[in-house]
């Protein structure tokens, strides 16, 4: 009996599975085009040869953002006189709303405009921010007099931008933050679109594309933090916002030189209306009761029958509440989309509610990202950072550790690490991205342990010895940790996303990652206010962040804290990782071609002559 069970299910999946690969290539024949809008061809578009356009943009589009990034705070206490508290607010705010706006920049690309005009537009717009910057920062007129904020007469203070001056500011960096955020989710899913899920060889390259992604990112952080930083500081704030424009230029001009190469996947329409005609479904048939008979269960496959909707969905038991919008009304004979959808429909949006967890493990992931750009900087300009006794480190500069190690670590991940794990696997990435996800969460872990470690030794050393510091070389480990964390988590959450069958909402979905950066640093503000008030509750106590000095502050405690919130958040993760299981997709990697043989089909033209069987896309009660 048991055997019988088991080779019913694997006659099924194989029926499921060659269904797939024949829509598969139906749909690149129909959603997927060329520049002039034909049908793409395998031969002729996509594959790396295309993708490695995209990866051009993806590094002179980073390099330029983060080199204005980096020092824009710099830029704004001293040339536009903005106070210190001020000042980090306008920081803040600026790369919150850069990640926030990375779903409206997916949104735009799935419903109407594709990937690849999405980029083109927005990076334009991102260019002449850059521009503008660069004229203000330039043109003494369009600033307030020069003052020196550090040693100002408080008779006299610095006169901050008002007026047309805080105008041009405040339209040039958010034309930057609008063009960044809707570039930044569609470089990595137009990249990722060039491979096709039904030629097994791209298939297999799309893992070694996320890790190029990486890679492109990696350096264009490096150059951003070494070479454009410098050239900020030694020959002005208007030459580095002018080659940050430079570069951005050059980025899409590598971006527009692979359009005869791309594969563009066409928009389809909204993408937030057929989510919300399910759950206004679901509502207004909330009093239905679901019917006993099971006409499409575990094991049965949806229907494709909405632009938003992949072929060979399995009905789940998840979220049951949302089954009853595609329950019909007794008596109704027809009713509209917005009272009646189908039973595809209603699993996409259960896929995208079970994403929700996942997402939100990464947070506290970013919120230690958040301490090594603040506090870990801070550090380091209380530690002796002369490398000889001519020159001398930036603090700013010891982000750019982990991106010098992960130039390495990348491409023998890739190279290495991928095909020896896939033979014990057999998963096509080596490990899974969920797998590789809670590697990167463990490791976070100790980047905060060792962190701590390294606080209590320089704070104590520093009380015991007032006029000696300790080396800012041992920052070094709590960087290096935290890049690995963050090649393996960052990497496998960019995949995980773009990999689920929500078609349609690649972009979107991969926008959805970005802005785990943004909750990241909110919660890392929020702790800390929260933080400092709980332990200055007393008023015989300091809070452990309350001074400006650190060796008065209790900063290795607060690494503690967060040590233990990332150690509880990995085990959050492995309750909702396990809870999740992937979406309930077919996916062809996972049967063996043992499997096909079985059921006699042994090639592509065996495989086209099986049908799935059309099953009902609704319930009647």
């Amino acid at each position: 009996m048991e055997v019988e069970t088991g080779r019913k299910s694997q006659t099924q999946k194989v029926d499921a599975i060659v269904v797939n690969v024949e829509r598969e290539e139906e749909e690149d024949n129909t959603t997927v085009v060329d520049w002039r809008g034909r049908p793409s061809k395998s031969n002729k578009h996509g594959g790396m040869k295309a993708a490695v356009f995209v990866l051009g943009l993806q590094a002179f589009e980073i390099m330029a953002i983060a080199a204005v990034g980096n020092n824009l705070i710099t830029y704004v206490i001293n040339e536009m006189h903005f106070p210190l508290s001020k000042s980090a607010n306008i920081v803040t705010n600026f790369v919150g709303t850069i990640f926030l706006l990375s779903l409206f920049g997916g949104y735009l690309s799935d419903s109407y405009l594709g990937s690849f005009w999405t980029m083109l537009i927005f990076g334009f717009i991102e260019l002449s921010g850059f521009i503008l910057l660069s004229v203000q920062a330039h043109i003494e007129q369009l600033k307030p007099p020069k003052c020196n904020m550090l040693i100002q007469d408080l008779n006299h203070p610095c006169e901050e931008a008002k007026g047309l001056k805080a105008m041009i500011f405040f339209m040039a960096l958010y034309l930057v933050a609008l063009g960044s955020g809707c570039v930044k989710p569609n470089m990595v899913a137009h990249g990722a679109d060039q491979f096709s899920k039904s030629n097994p060889r791209q298939s297999k390259q799309l893992s070694t594309y996320f890790n190029a992604a990486y890679f492109a990112f990696s350096v264009g952080e490096l150059v951003s933090l070494t070479v454009l930083v410098w050239v900020q500081t030694h020959s002005g704030m208007d030459v580095g916002f002018g080659i940050s424009a430079a570069v951005m230029a050059v980025g899409l001009i590598t971006l527009v030189s692979g359009t005869l190469l791309y594969r563009n996947k066409r928009p389809r329409g909204s993408i937030i209306t057929p989510i919300a005609q399910v759950f206004v479904a679901a509502i207004v048939k909330r009093k239905q009761r679901s019917p006993s008979d099971n006409l499409h269960g575990s094991q049965s496959k949806v229907t494709n029958t909405s632009f938003l909707v992949s072929p060979n969905l399995l009905r789940t038991q998840r979220f049951k509440f949302l089954d009853k919008a595609c329950i019909r009304t007794e008596g109704v004979n027809e009713e509209g989309p917005w009272r009646l959808c189908t039973a595809a429909q209603v699993e996409q949006v259960k896929i995208l509610i079970s994403l929700i967890p996942i997402f939100a493990c990464t947070i506290v992931f970013n919120t230690i990202l958040a301490q090594l750009q603040t506090f870990s900087v801070q550090q380091g300009s209380q530690m002796n950072n002369q490398l000889t006794k001519s020159f001398s480190i930036p603090p700013a500069s010891l982000q750019s550790i982990p991106y010098i190690l992960l130039l390495l670590l990348v491409p023998l991940y890739d190279k290495l690490f991928v095909p020896f794990a896939r033979r014990i696997t057999g998963h096509e990435s080596g490990i899974s991205p969920l797998q590789r996800i809670g590697c990167g969460l463990f490791i976070a872990t100790f980047s905060m342990v060792t962190a701590a470690i390294v606080e209590r030794n320089r704070r104590d050393f520093s009380i015991k010895n007032p006029n000696k510091a300790f080396s800012i070389f041992w920052l070094t480990p709590q960087y290096i940790i935290f890049g690995v964390s963050e090649m393996l988590t960052a990497v496998g959450l960019v995949e995980f996303f773009y990999k689920q069958s929500l078609r349609g909402m690649q972009s979107f979905l991969t926008a959805m990652t970005y802005c785990s950066y943004s909750f990241g640093f909110y919660l890392s503000s929020v702790l800390v206010s929260l933080v400092n008030k709980i332990t200055s509750s007393s008023s015989s106590h300091r809070g452990w962040l309350s001074e400006n000095n650190l060796n008065e502050d209790r900063l290795d405690l607060f690494y503690w804290l967060l040590a233990g919130l990332s150690f509880i958040n990995f085990f959050n993760y492995l309750f909702w990782s396990k809870w999740y299981s992937y979406s309930p997709s077919v996916d062809q990697q996972h049967v063996s071609t043992e499997d096909l043989s079985f059921h006699g089909l042994s090639n592509q033209k065996d495989a086209r002559s099986v049908t799935d069987g059309s099953h009902r896309a609704c319930l009647h009660p």
